[in-house]
């Protein structure tokens, strides 16, 4: 499906991007792109995790589109209904969340989903607890902070099938040796200064710093474009921004990107480090895009 043609110095104007630090570096680079193209204005982009940026456009109001890699909430649906807004889904892509060890870390290269929960337990602080081949050493943990889509997505893929509804975010929020944080490098520094260290983030993150870490598989599944693609890799998810219709109309600078992202997101987004979205998922951005305008 194609969109009309945008020629991005054909606007101009301020765009407010707030959310996800797994979709910022894809937003950063389309953002690059559309001002090389031409968009002579200010594109704002602020990292603060899927929730606080579901906050920005949902609660105050302050942002134009908001980055996430999870679907919107009931509430904060709600939210943006209570300000007037309707906030639009537009997939833009797939991640595959990666586990990772210190490069130094010569025994964990597979963990089954079971397994991967009692890592980011409370049921377990040594490594030996989950297999007795492992060493008798403290796991490290490294998680992204509560307020992120990876969090989230975590807890719902990883703990909720092992400790039910009601244990599930108790179980990883009370971990022995366990650092949150909604910045990603922060992890990565954290996994690679030991190896018995072992945390999660988003694909794109872990080939920036491929050298200095292992992805480990999960349930014998690498994380790759086609696993991803396939759902055959367990901690695949959709990547998301969201708008509204009035927004873009009041902003033509706006209606102008999401288009553009759409557009040419798939030019991007394995250089950035990610996976297409399915054709049939995109198609369906491109449609909620044209609806939303009233084409």
């Amino acid at each position: 499906m194609m969109l009309p043609q945008v020629d991005p110095a054909s606007v101009s104007g301020n765009i407010v991007v707030a959310g996800s630090s797994t979709v910022f570096p894809l937003t950063e680079a389309m953002a690059d792109r559309f001002k090389a193209d031409g968009f002579a204005g200010e594109i704002t982009i602020d990292s603060i995790g899927s929730g606080g940026g579901f906050e920005r456009f949902c609660k105050t109001g302050e942002t134009d589109i908001s980055n996430a890699s999870r679907a919107i909430k009931d509430e904060e649906a709600a939210n943006c209904q209570a300000i007037g807004r309707t906030a639009i889904e537009f997939r833009v892509g797939t991640d595959a969340l990666a586990v990772v060890v210190s490069s130094e870390n010569d025994f964990a290269t597979d963990v089954t989903l079971e397994e991967l929960a009692k890592i980011f337990s409370n049921e377990v602080t040594q490594w030996s607890e989950v297999r007795p081949e492992w060493p008798a050493e403290n796991i490290l943990r490294f998680s992204p902070g509560t307020d992120s889509g990876t969090y989230d997505f975590f807890v719902e893929a990883v703990m909720l099938p092992a400790y039910g509804e009601e244990k599930a975010e108790e179980a990883i929020l009370t971990a022995e040796n366990i650092q949150f944080s909604e910045d990603d490098n922060v992890l990565v520094q954290g996994v690679e200064g030991s190896p018995y260290a072992i945390g999660y983030f988003g694909f794109a993150y872990y080939l920036e710093n491929e050298g200095k870490l292992k992805a480990i598989s999960v349930n014998g599944v690498t994380p790759n474009a086609e696993t991803a693609e396939s759902n055959e890799y367990p901690l695949a998810r959709p990547l998301f921004i969201y708008s509204d219709a009035t927004i873009m109309a009041d902003k033509p600078e706006v209606a102008a990107y999401v288009n553009y992202f759409l557009t040419v997101v798939n030019d991007l987004i394995i250089e950035v480090g990610y996976f297409p979205a399915s054709t049939a998922a995109l198609d369906a951005a491109k449609q909620a895009w044209l609806d939303a305008m009233g084409q």
